[in-house]
């Protein structure tokens, strides 16, 4: 039988997620100290903690991934119009805005994806501390069980 106790860590360790926006990596450090720390008294916890740990660790690889496609997407772009052998190349970098790179298109897709991966992010995170908070287990989609 759970008791409110064990229902609240379990709500705290999701919700302490939202500590990276106040600490630099909160959001593996809030989780990991609160799993840790009761991990051995409860299974709903350990449970729990497990699925924000192994959420968090997802999204920061899915993260790693989507910059390590992004960013040679915009290089690409910004030095379009670079000619390297010539020093007067400066003067031939121009912006139209009538007429934008397919690169620009492209990197503007990955960020739009990668903000609407955030906001879900956020509604996950909500979900599970809302379905800690009631008692029930909670699986996080899209998710890599590192920790089993």
């Amino acid at each position: 039988m759970l008791d409110n106790h064990q229902k609240n860590i379990a709500t705290f360790i999701h919700l302490s997620t939202f500590s990276r926006f106040i600490i630099p990596l909160g959001n593996f450090i809030g989780p990991l100290i609160l799993w840790i720390a009761n991990k051995d008294k409860s299974e709903f916890v350990d449970a729990h903690g497990k699925q924000a740990i192994n959420f968090q660790i997802s999204i920061l690889l899915y993260a790693i991934i989507l910059g390590m496609i992004t960013i040679p997407f915009f290089i690409f772009n910004l030095f379009n119009g670079l000619d390297f052998i010539n020093i007067d190349s400066f003067d031939s970098i121009h912006l139209s805005l009538t007429k934008p790179s397919p690169l620009l298109y492209i990197t503007g897709g990955l960020g739009i994806i990668a903000f609407i991966g955030f906001i879900l992010e956020l509604v996950f995170i909500v979900k599970a501390s809302l379905a800690a908070k009631d008692g029930d287990y909670y699986k996080y989609p899209l998710t890599i069980n590192f920790l089993k």
